[in-house]
């Protein structure tokens, strides 16, 4: 029979186990919270100027989104054609410095950015190409007018792509390289979770998602890049590694499938999710400069050229 004591006892542990998850319950919806931050905190740092043997000049330009951008625009040869550099995600305009040197040596003129909310531009949260895409409808617009006449081509990396990709209209160029670009920003998280946390850690995915409109006003839904993959006219070349756990190779290639002519798609083999041009080097410039030549240049297709477009 139970007594009286017995209840009580009963009645305070189930009290304590409440508390307790209660408080766990309450630790998890912080560290969420927190991480969400974290990932849309702006990345924000001095640039400085412009390195020695670059002879870039420094701009300033207002973004479709309202902010100001900050970048450095490097004259070209007259009739090369000029090309927008777009960088990843936390990161700004010197991780494209690299690219900057190859085609400013190529002739073509060159705007490099810092999106905002990165490197020396304003912005109150990094987006992952939502807001990111109203800095490349203001880029193109200055890039248009410092190099009047010159067919227009971006070279994008991660987020860059992304925001190039959710761009509204869909950028009007003669020329997109897109590099580990995500397909939506479910499988992103979901890889980056699995890739830190093992397979457990993307059950953490769906509640991390929920906080997207807390932080940034913006649903899951909004951030789908492979949904507008097959809208984009211009010629395309998909570039990405074999080892990217962050992007994963079945994701890159879906989103060459969903991509319209004309494309091309490059595995660089045995590349994480890391600065291909940095690298894969001579083959990076070899098969990116025979791209944008073609499309740019009407460069006719040598021997370095012979490439397999579709792997």
């Amino acid at each position: 029979m139970e007594t009286p004591g017995f209840k009580q006892r009963i009645a305070r542990y189930i009290g304590r186990a409440l508390r307790h998850l209660l408080f766990l319950a309450i630790a998890g919806a912080v560290a969420l919270w927190g991480a969400g931050f974290a990932l849309t905190h702006p990345a924000q740092r001095d640039v400085g100027q412009p390195p020695p043997d670059l002879p870039a000049q420094t701009i300033v330009f207002p973004s479709a989104s309202g902010q100001l951008v900050h970048g450095w625009l490097v004259p070209g040869i007259k009739g090369q054609g000029a090309i927008l550099l777009l960088h990843g995600v936390r990161a700004n305009r010197l991780s494209m410095l690299g690219r900057a040197r190859f085609l400013h040596a190529s002739g073509y003129a060159v705007l490099l950015i810092d999106f905002q909310a990165s490197g020396e531009s304003p912005g109150q949260a990094i987006s992952f190409g939502y807001r990111e895409a109203g800095d490349i409808e203001g880029a193109l617009r200055y890039l248009r007018e410092a190099a009047p006449g010159e067919r227009v081509g971006i070279v994008a990396t991660s987020m860059g792509g992304a925001a190039s990709l959710l761009a509204e209209p869909l950028p009007d160029v003669d020329a997109i390289v897109l590099e580990q670009v995500y397909p939506t920003i479910e499988q992103a998280l979901k890889d980056r979770l699995k890739l830190h946390l093992g397979v457990p850690g993307t059950w953490l995915a769906p509640l991390m998602l929920a906080t997207l409109p807390i932080h940034l006003g913006i649903s899951p839904a909004q951030l789908r890049p492979i949904d507008r993959i097959g809208r984009l006219q211009a010629p395309k070349l998909l570039i990405a590694g074999d080892q990217d756990q962050h992007t994963l190779i079945d994701e890159s290639r879906a989103m060459f499938e969903a991509a319209a002519e004309p494309k091309e798609f490059w595995v660089v083999e045995g590349a994480a999710h890391v600065d291909l041009y940095r690298y894969a080097g001579g083959a990076y410039e070899q098969r990116v400069g025979c791209f944008l030549g073609r499309w740019l240049r009407d460069e006719v297709a040598s021997s370095k050229c012979a490439f397999v477009a579709n792997r």
